[in-house]
């Protein structure tokens, strides 16, 4: 069988399927796995441009945690945030938020390991039988956001069709920003509410622990929606907005802006954490939860299970 997108949703489907023996490979459009826990270099350190961080209070999902504790991957990060908004700066308590020193991708990596996956193989299109690509499988699961499956689907297969068309998504932008010297109040990371650019700000070397003068800026929906079709052009109102928030003297050294369209899922969380319809179409990813990483993986994981008492 095959699953398209190699973020934590896909790969922890195959980890389901192989350690059940049941063959699988993973197809990936793009050059690396790990999808939104995206990673990149600047000058051979990593920031992390998608998800900021994760939580965990699924039992199952700490245990992969530990593993990767174990590994030396991740960290215990912060429970405290900033908040700023028009009534000023004031701290939010919240639940253990982890990070991953060598960036979160390298988790995905890490879970991977032994699961088979192709990167820069784009898949064109999904018939009913399943077919991909022409080939016939025992089943197919797309891992990605709805609107992006929605484009693989055969309209014969309206099902699963009905489940990513019902979907809704809301994008961002994330600016990685280098400075000179950390000139900043001391915080981890940051809300910032009724903003008309920011939304999350992140002290990327506190999070990866090196205290690298970086910080990781998020944009709210409807700025990053006018600038999807030039990203990098939003570079200079991020940075003014991040050193006004902040009251940061010195201009970043530079700016990288990564798109991302579909972000976040927004809506009501679905009851199931998985699809999966009698054509032998799988749907999974954070849709079917919270925004979260626990989601995505739980959600993998659960389709992942119900694949292999499908298919024995």
């Amino acid at each position: 069988m095959v699953v398209v997108g190699a973020g934590i949703a896909g790969v922890a489907c195959a980890v389901e399927l192989t350690r059940a023996g049941v063959p699988v490979r993973v197809r990936e459009r793009g050059h690396v796995r790990g999808g939104r826990m995206a990673s990149k270099r600047f000058q051979g350190r990593p920031a992390d441009i998608g998800a900021a961080y994760f939580t965990v209070d699924d039992p199952d999902f700490a245990e992969v945690v530990e593993r990767w504790r174990a590994a030396g991957l991740v960290r215990e990060w912060t429970d405290t945030f900033q908040a700023y908004g028009p009534g000023g700066r004031h701290e939010v308590p919240g639940p253990m938020r982890f990070a991953a020193p060598r960036g979160l991708r390298s988790l995905v990596e890490h879970l991977a390991d032994g699961v088979p996956v192709t990167v820069d193989r784009l898949v064109l299109g999904v018939e009913p039988g399943p077919v991909v690509d022409g080939e016939r499988c025992a089943a197919v699961v797309l891992a990605m956001p709805g609107p992006q499956a929605a484009l693989l689907l055969d309209p014969a297969l309206t099902e699963a069709t009905r489940v990513v068309q019902a979907q809704r998504w809301s994008p961002t932008l994330a600016a990685v920003l280098r400075f000179p010297t950390r000139r900043w109040p001391g915080f981890r990371g940051a809300f910032v509410n009724d903003h008309p650019i920011l939304s999350l700000v992140c002290d990327d070397g506190d999070r990866r622990g090196d205290g690298a003068p970086v910080l990781v800026a998020h944009t709210v929906p409807d700025f990053a929606a006018g600038h999807l079709a030039q990203p990098t052009g939003a570079g200079p109102a991020i940075e003014q907005a991040v050193r006004d928030l902040l009251g940061l003297p010195e201009p970043a050294v530079d700016t990288h802006v990564h798109r991302w369209t579909y972000a976040k899922p927004t809506g009501d969380v679905p009851a199931v954490t998985h699809h999966l319809d009698a054509d032998g179409i799988g749907l999974a990813g954070d849709a079917f939860g919270e925004p979260k990483v626990q989601s995505a993986w739980r959600s993998g994981t659960d389709l992942g299970r119900a694949l292999v008492a499908r298919l024995g």
